[in-house]
């Protein structure tokens, strides 16, 4: 039985059609694609597709709904569903700080006002003013607002100064905003990006007009460009794989040879021949057919067959360091390496004591005075006992002889009987305006 690929979209007309025929033609039979058809949505039940490729679900929620239940019956669904309903923009500039890839200084603005069903005490956290003296040098001006979720340029503002911020920050109702830092680049470039490992770099002018903003060449040349594309394309694919998407586009803006990421929360993005041109959409159907049809090829009944980010998979499972794995052994290996070991052990004990012996004592000259009464240190046991300590007859000069191991043989220096164990002496002798949610 062949493999199902369905494509989920809604205005868009050249991509998904362009998407379907292609995949046909590599499925060779073994993998199908037709454009997603819905009659009914019953929960807990399987509707047939391997993959899902979804283009519309953002501005549907009918959709999104549909395709969570897909993704739990065991469709890959391409965006993931449950992180797509979860990710937004500020998010996305924390977590590429943690990954270590540049983005502008941004703050979160609390919308101008109040959600619906909400009073003046819903926001007794939110301490009013805002530091704004903070956030303004901390961000400077000239400066970027814009939605922390959404997307298609939609409610962005360049703001010049704190009273064109407030002025437009008015107008943006209930929507939550960030202010961003204007990154001043010298170059800028917009990347796709498809199963988190093809990565097509395009040239892109924001500033154009939409159907103009892919016309436009690089401004780096030589080793200088070819370093500038290879940490383009790292970081494209760090972002990617942090975030668990297999279709979707960065944007980096280029300052002082950095590359500042703009925009990477895009899972639908435009892929129309008549915006992105002939070259660029030819890459994108070729790029996106070849992984639907791995991805249905690699399909498997009843299980999660949708991408998850690293970010949600270490926190879920965290990486452990590698543990080498011990074989088991027999209780015969087991006894005969215990034996080994206290025979191993008795050798060295062994080897230890003899060493001892044949080892020469070092014979150490005495002091010329020695006190009449040497000061004994006695054991606490020896104490108990109530041993008397005999004076020694006679501490003087001893004789010693002159070659060393007649030393070791006889030793004619004379031990006090009851001092005991000198070495327990020496261890005894060591020890701005008020901003605030109006109703709306």
């Amino acid at each position: 039985m062949a493999k199902k690929v369905g494509i989920l979209f809604g205005m868009e007309d050249t991509f998904p059609w362009a998407f379907i025929d292609r995949v046909n033609e590599l499925g060779k039979g073994k993998v199908v694609a037709e454009a997603v058809i819905i009659d009914k949505v019953q929960q807990g039940i399987d509707y047939g597709y391997d993959v899902i490729i979804d283009r519309i679900s953002q501005e549907v929620p009918f959709y999104r709904a549909y395709l969570k239940n897909a993704s739990l019956m065991g469709t890959a669904v391409i965006n993931n569903p449950f992180w797509w309903s979860a990710d937004e923009k500020f998010f996305n500039n924390c977590l590429s700080l943690q990954i270590g890839v540049p983005v502008p200084k941004t703050i979160l603005l609390p919308s101008n006002a109040r959600p619906d069903d909400t009073t003046d005490k819903s926001f007794r956290n939110l301490k009013a003013p805002l530091d704004w003296d903070y956030i303004f040098n901390y961000i400077g001006f000239p400066a970027y607002m814009k939605p922390h979720s959404g997307g298609g340029w939609k409610s962005v503002y360049r703001v010049e100064n704190a009273d064109d911020l407030f002025e437009k920050h008015g107008e943006t109702e209930q929507l939550v905003m960030m202010l961003q830092e204007e990154i001043v680049f010298e170059d800028y470039y917009r990347v796709y990006c498809l199963g988190q490992k093809h990565v097509h770099i395009m040239p892109y002018e924001p500033r154009n007009e939409p159907h103009l903003r892919y016309v436009t060449e690089p401004k780096t040349k030589g080793e200088e460009h070819k370093k500038l594309m290879k940490t383009i394309h790292d970081y494209t694919i760090k972002l990617n794989e942090a975030l668990g998407y297999d279709f979707n586009t960065v944007e980096f803006a280029i300052r002082n040879g950095v590359p500042y990421a703009i925009d990477f929360c895009n899972p639908a993005p435009d892929a129309d021949i008549n915006s992105v041109g002939q070259t660029n959409f030819d890459w994108i159907v070729e790029h996106s057919a070849q992984l639907a049809v791995e991805k249905a090829l690699a399909h498997k009944g009843k299980q999660n067959n949708t991408s998850w980010g690293t970010f949600l998979t270490n926190a879920i499972t965290p990486l452990k360091p590698k543990v080498k794995k011990s074989k088991l052994k027999t209780a015969n290996q087991i006894k005969k390496s215990v034996i080994k070991k206290e025979v191993t052990a008795a050798a060295k004990k062994v080897k230890k004591v003899s060493a001892k012996k044949t080892t020469p004592k070092k014979v150490v000259k005495p002091a010329p005075k020695v006190d009449a009464k040497p000061k004994v240190v006695v054991k606490p046991k020896a104490a108990a006992k109530k041993t008397t300590v005999a004076k020694p007859k006679a501490i003087t000069k001893p004789k010693v002889t002159e070659k060393p191991k007649l030393a070791v043989k006889k030793t004619t220096v004379a031990k006090p009987k009851a001092v005991t164990e000198p070495k327990e002496t020496v261890k005894k002798a060591v020890t701005k305006p008020k901003i605030k949610p109006k109703k709306k």
